[in-house]
């Protein structure tokens, strides 16, 4: 018989496993069975944004055609400017998606949402190292809060998942650092760490993330111990924050005058106000806004200073009990770091717009979240048997019921028209939405339209520039284009190195007959975007017009190798033969409006 047992074991190429090990993989199935459902759950809950399309800002972040290429590679890391934001990483992930699938969205929403499932399912192993309760609860409320819809469903905020993976990855890299103290893990979490700053600076605030962790667990610190390892990811961060400001102030805002006049008791008010917003869509996540109304601050007002009293007291009260509870303290601190570079103290562009967005408190929500759930989890940990599977399925109906909103708030990002239609039905006075809907109408055609609307956005901000020059080329599109120039003055004059608006500017002169005027302004628009073709070539156009031919011919040169290297086939060809009439002395055609 035993021989028998060992020839049927031959024959199969392995011995069955014994007894207790076929127990074991059984009883890990069931636990296995809460992440299966977290997967299906985040996936599903944003199944109406998979195909979604572009949105606002994703043309400048999603890579343009000219960049497609190895060389395009090259100048997204060597060449800050060539890509909307200097962060490398996230456009490096930009430009493989387009090599992969060009411009269909589905696959990028894909990686997007998958990036979101890995950082929570990251911040589930980094609370489990850190034996914080409630861990996977915090991963499934982190995945599934509506919340959370901004960064996820909308593509320019890859930067958001990639670097939030990156930063909860090196968190845990660290965490294992801590314990065994290897070297291999430190290079690890230093790595990831880097990635991450290369992919959003925000992750630039993890030392103060893995001091309050490590606190919090052991309830003191130790310079040598936990501060002296950190010291190079704080220079790491200072140096990637600094960058990112310059590259912020030199190719995002520019020559453009954003004055948010905020002195600095009003960006005490402005943080307060802030820190109180975002604890509140967290809690009670109603109401939430692609575009929130722009508040006015006033220190002038009776209620203003109540919220940063308020936060104040917050902090104390959480210093006042950190001998017998130290999880608030470290919870706020964390998320009072995670939000500081969106609390107002310094400007950033988005401020135009609005003083808050969902997408600034991606990481930061993730304090609260394990800080309620893990009180949840040790409170339900006391009752008895029967009140724990209450609780228990309140957790489950708790991550049910945040998949449904999440699932509604996603359906907004479906379009662009969805999502401005949206924002204009629930802050009205947005001007930036009014004037995004009139460029839609502008593409379909309906001039009239595009018009009314791009009056009402500057009925509601006569100084924005962009719905300025947008207003000024529907009117030279309708063949008015002696009142458009009026519009493109305005325009300039908020942003004087606004480069659409020159060229715009330039073709009306042109057409009005006065190609000499219109030179000086095509001529600061490529000094702004050298990578522009139009004012190349409309440039061209008015030089022969103006008795320079010898000029002219360089500039039809130059728009000839950009239109042949974007693969603008039809364009390239017209371009050539602006050139040989410019050569041979023959009349040209004139620019569009």
């Amino acid at each position: 018989m035993a021989s028998r047992r060992h020839e049927r074991a031959d024959r199969k190429g392995k011995a069955a496993p014994p007894a207790g090990e076929r127990a074991a993989e059984a009883a890990s199935w069931p636990r296995l069975l809460p992440f299966a459902a977290l997967v299906v759950a985040t996936f599903l809950a944003y199944r109406p944004a998979w195909h979604g399309g572009l949105l606002w800002d994703d043309a400048a972040h999603v890579t343009r055609p000219h960049l497609r290429t190895v060389g395009g590679l090259l100048r997204i890391w060597l060449e800050p400017g060539a890509t909307q934001q200097y962060y490398p990483l996230t456009h490096s992930a930009f430009w493989l998606q387009s090599r992969l699938w060009g411009d269909e969205t589905l696959g990028s929403h894909l990686v997007g949402i998958a990036l979101h499932l890995l950082a929570a399912l990251l911040l589930y192993a980094g609370l489990r190292r850190l034996e914080v309760p409630g861990a996977l609860l915090s991963a499934a409320v982190f995945a599934l809060h509506p919340v959370q819809v901004e960064s996820v469903a909308w593509l320019s905020e890859l930067k958001n998942t990639l670097s939030g993976t990156l930063f909860f990855g090196a968190a845990l890299a660290y965490l294992g650092f801590d314990r065994g103290r290897r070297r291999g893990a430190y290079a690890l979490a230093l790595g990831l760490f880097v990635l991450g700053l290369l992919a959003k600076t925000v992750v630039a605030v993890l030392p103060v993330a893995l001091l309050a962790a490590l606190w919090w667990r052991r309830g003191r610190l130790e310079a040598r111990r936990d501060v002296l390892p950190l010291v190079p990811f704080v220079l790491l961060g200072l140096s990637a924050g600094l960058l990112t400001a310059w590259v912020e102030k030199r190719f995002v805002i520019g020559g453009l005058s954003v004055h948010f006049g905020l002195d600095p008791p009003e960006r005490v008010l402005l943080a307060g106000k802030a820190f109180w917003f975002y604890l509140g869509k967290l809690a009670w996540p109603a109401d939430l806004v692609f575009l929130y109304p722009r508040w006015e601050i006033s220190r002038g007002a009776s209620t203003a200073w109540l919220f940063p009293a308020g936060v104040a007291l917050l902090f104390v009260a959480a210093w006042a009990v950190r001998e017998r509870w130290r999880g608030p303290l470290a919870a706020l601190v964390f998320f009072g770091a995670a939000l500081l570079p969106a609390l107002g103290f310094v400007d950033i562009y988005p401020f135009r717009f609005s003083f808050v967005a969902d997408h600034f408190q991606y990481l930061a929500c993730a304090g609260p979240i394990a800080l309620a759930c893990g009180v949840a989890a040790a409170w339900s940990g006391r009752l008895g048997e029967a009140p724990r599977r209450a609780l228990a399925a309140s957790a489950v109906l708790l991550c049910g019921v945040l998949a449904l909103l999440s699932s509604r708030q996603s359906r907004i990002y479906a379009d662009a028209e969805t999502l401005w239609r949206a924002t204009v039905e629930r802050n009205p006075s947005c001007w930036l939405a009014w004037n995004n809907l009139g460029v839609l109408a502008l593409e379909r055609g309906n001039d009239g339209e595009a018009e009314r609307l791009f009056s009402e956005a500057l009925r509601l901000n006569p100084g924005y520039e962009a719905a300025l020059n947008n207003a000024g080329f529907v009117l030279a599109r309708r063949g008015r284009a002696g009142e458009a120039i009026g519009y493109y003055e305005r325009a300039l004059a908020v942003w004087p190195a606004y480069p659409d608006a020159h060229v715009n500017l330039g073709n009306a002169l042109f057409v009005t007959g006065k190609p000499g005027e219109a030179v000086g302004h095509y001529e600061k628009a490529i000094a702004q975007r050298p990578d522009l073709l139009e004012p190349r070539n409309n440039l061209a156009l008015a030089l022969v017009a103006t008795g320079r031919p010898a000029e002219a011919a360089a500039h039809f040169e130059s728009a000839l190798g950009l239109a042949r290297e974007r693969g603008l086939a039809p364009l390239a060809t017209q371009i050539e033969g602006h050139l040989a009439r410019c050569r041979e002395g023959r009349p040209l055609v004139e620019p569009g409006p």
